[in-house]
């Protein structure tokens, strides 16, 4: 994929190794921009339970907070001691938003090198349909079959999540 080609240019350099991807839609009855806000407000980020041995949050804090919010890097311990940063590249409620997972914590690091996630943000009359897609990026073919199967909890827990900001707006 060359630069162009990628969804959001200059946010990262294209990798070597194809990523094992995804994606969960959901009607949320909230805005685009309280939906962003919500994502900002890492209070609510130990609401991500996890699903099965995939971990949910237990912590987030602000590593690094800019006022463009785009470099913005938050903290992640999960309730496994496992941690991760993650990162906004894109930050345009418009076109969507962009975060970077990375600087994983073993297991994870040994698999993985990172995953990005993109929230497709599309206004109806009730709120906004919104689309999470995931790109799992493994750190080599060998690790490639593993992380494979650690997409299909973790498509879990984000469909769960999704449905609980839904039933949190209700």
């Amino acid at each position: 994929m060359t630069a162009a080609a990628h969804p959001f240019p200059g946010t990262l350099a294209p990798t070597s190794m194809k990523p094992i991807t995804f994606a969960c839609r959901e009607s949320l009855p909230l805005s685009p921009a309280d939906i962003a806000g919500q994502i900002l407000d890492l209070q609510q980020w130990t609401d991500f339970q996890g699903y099965g041995l995939l971990p949910g949050i237990a912590s987030a804090e602000f590593e690094e907070r800019t006022a463009e919010v785009v470099g913005t890097r938050i903290r992640v311990v999960n309730q496994d001691d496992s941690r991760h940063v993650e990162e906004i590249l894109a930050w345009n409620l418009e076109s969507g938003l962009t975060l970077r997972m990375h600087d994983f914590s073993r297991p994870l690091s040994g698999i993985a090198t990172h995953f990005l996630e993109h929230w497709r943000m599309e206004p109806t009359a009730t709120g906004t349909d919104v689309t999470r897609s995931f790109e799992l990026y493994p750190r080599s073919w060998l690790t490639r079959p593993l992380l494979w199967l650690i997409s299909f909890p973790f498509q879990k827990a984000i469909a769960r999540h999704l449905q609980q900001l839904r039933s949190a707006a209700d």
